[in-house]
């Protein structure tokens, strides 16, 4: 059997915990009471997604987030000038630069670098100026990869989305070996790598296998578990099924 990087991490997203919240615009479930809990169930990392519409996630929540979290604060954001100064006033331990459309119900897809090279290369030199590291939430295309690397970012996030959505074990096997390829690209060129998006129980094995990969960020179905069993169990086997045991 195949082995994960000995040193793979975790990293688990707890906007849903928000989204509950927000459905009926009351104080509960707190998204910091679940990042406790996730921690506890061997969570590596926190992360979220600060929307520009704040459909889930609220300000109040990173601030206190920055200040609770024992493991590291991963802030997913558009590059917005809106975003960057939130980012600069509460310094996670470092930003996933994503794409995001209002009307979308999650995210679709990588985030273009190589059409809005300018702007966001200027985005990076200011948060990595301010020692906050940056991911580029992107699809495994080389020259989306190539242009990452050369924003000066230090990582990427790979898009598991069209993998995670693949309709036969054919096409999934395709979009696996183009991550693997998208990987190996990037850590020749010294990018370090990440990925997730879609990423359940059962398909996360061949991406946690995949060679270099440093940490997977994933959500709605640890969430989704953590309804009916709990979410420190929950985080605890998603960590079995990263390494084939569950």
């Amino acid at each position: 059997m195949v082995s994960p990087n000995p040193r793979l991490t975790l990293g688990v997203n707890i906007d849903h915990v928000a989204t509950i919240r927000q459905a009926r615009r009351t104080v509960e479930p707190d998204p910091v009471a679940a990042a406790t809990l996730a921690e506890l169930g061997g969570a590596d990392g926190i992360t979220v997604h600060l929307r520009e519409d704040r459909r889930h996630i609220q300000d109040r929540d990173v601030k206190i987030l920055r200040q609770t979290v024992q493991s590291h604060l991963n802030l997913e954001m558009a590059p917005t000038a809106e975003m960057v100064a939130i980012a600069l006033d509460i310094k996670p331990d470092y930003v996933t630069l994503v794409p995001e459309k209002r009307e979308e119900i999650t995210t679709e897809g990588g985030i273009d670098i190589v059409g809005n090279f300018a702007r966001f290369e200027e985005v990076v030199d200011q948060l990595q100026g301010a020692g906050i590291p940056v991911s580029w939430f992107i699809d495994a295309e080389l020259e989306q990869i190539e242009a990452a690397q050369k924003t000066g970012a230090q990582f990427i996030e790979l898009h598991t989305g069209k993998y995670a959505e693949a309709q036969d074990s054919d096409q999934q096997q395709a979009e696996l070996a183009t991550l693997k390829t998208g990987a190996k690209q990037a850590i020749a060129l010294g990018l370090r790598v990440n990925a997730g998006h879609g990423l359940t129980y059962r398909n996360v094995y061949p991406v946690a296998c995949i060679e270099g990969m440093e940490e997977l960020n994933i959500g709605h179905t640890i969430i989704s578990r953590a309804v009916l069993v709990g979410l420190e169990r929950a985080v605890r086997e998603m960590k079995l099924a990263m390494w084939g045991q569950l």
